[in-house]
């Protein structure tokens, strides 16, 4: 029998999950469909649920890499409409977008951003964002969430009246309290899980339509959630981890299987 575990790139993983890798279907058919990854398949069921993206829109896509969602929002935007991606991590190019490398919270990443748009409002905004890890659920869970907080206040201000924001959460300690703080501004906000989600996954993407610009206020999300989660968690918990809860953005390489 083989070892119990072994060592890929460095790191010490289940034989199990190696199997488990192999017969993944999402992943078959990402390659078989030209995908860069199986997370392809998410954007395109939240797509056929949702119908978010048309023709000619102009798209956002926080933490492209390794490409999966640009190419199907490319796909789907067409040669009127155009993808303007930001990661950490450089990826291939995808005809019909633009990816960026930088940091999203960074004022001179969003600069960047705001110098190709050129004053155009987006139609959507995607983020398939995960932080690094740590391993410590509490810390990873805080910076999660924070991080989406920060994408919401930047972007939320370039959005045009009647757009759309998805965003990949985990669910834990802060999601009701930033769904809460969001909902103001959208006329639906509501959580949906693809099929293409792994089952061990604890991931589910958070689906805002409708955004209506006239009740949001610039960079109030952030504060508004760490307001609302420090009266949940009696004021101590928060104080006690500073450098967690503002620590720089850190995009987690998504695995281009």
């Amino acid at each position: 029998m083989g070892a119990w575990r072994r060592a890929i790139g460095g790191l010490i993983v289940a034989d199990h999950w190696i199997e488990n890798h192999k017969r993944d279907s999402w992943r078959r058919q990402a390659k078989a469909s030209g995908y860069r990854a199986r997370s392809a398949f998410k954007l395109k069921q939240i797509q056929e649920r949702f119908g978010l993206l048309r023709a000619g829109d102009i798209i956002l896509d926080v933490g492209c890499h390794p490409g999966g969602w640009a190419q199907v929002a490319t796909e789907i935007v067409g040669d009127s409409g155009w993808v303007i991606g930001v990661d950490l991590e450089g990826c291939q190019p995808v005809e019909g977008s633009l990816l960026l490398v930088g940091d999203i919270t960074e004022p001179h990443t969003q600069q960047r951003v705001l110098d190709e748009l050129k004053e155009r409002p987006l139609n959507s905004i995607i983020s398939d964002i995960s932080p690094n890890i740590t391993g410590k659920w509490d810390m990873d869970q805080a910076v999660a969430m924070t991080l989406v907080a920060q994408v919401f206040d930047f972007s939320l201000p370039l959005l045009c009246k009647g757009g759309s924001f998805v965003s990949k959460l985990f669910q834990g300690v802060g999601v009701e309290e930033l769904i809460n703080v969001i909902k103001p501004y959208f006329s639906d906000v509501r959580r949906f899980s693809p099929h293409a989600s792994r089952n061990s996954s604890s991931e589910v993407y958070l689906i805002c339509r409708n955004f209506m610009p006239w009740k949001f206020r610039k960079a109030c999300v952030l504060d508004g959630y760490e307001k609302t989660l420090n009266l949940k968690l009696g004021g101590d918990d928060i104080e006690e981890a500073p450098d967690i809860i503002t620590s720089s953005f850190s995009v987690r390489k998504k695995k281009s299987e």
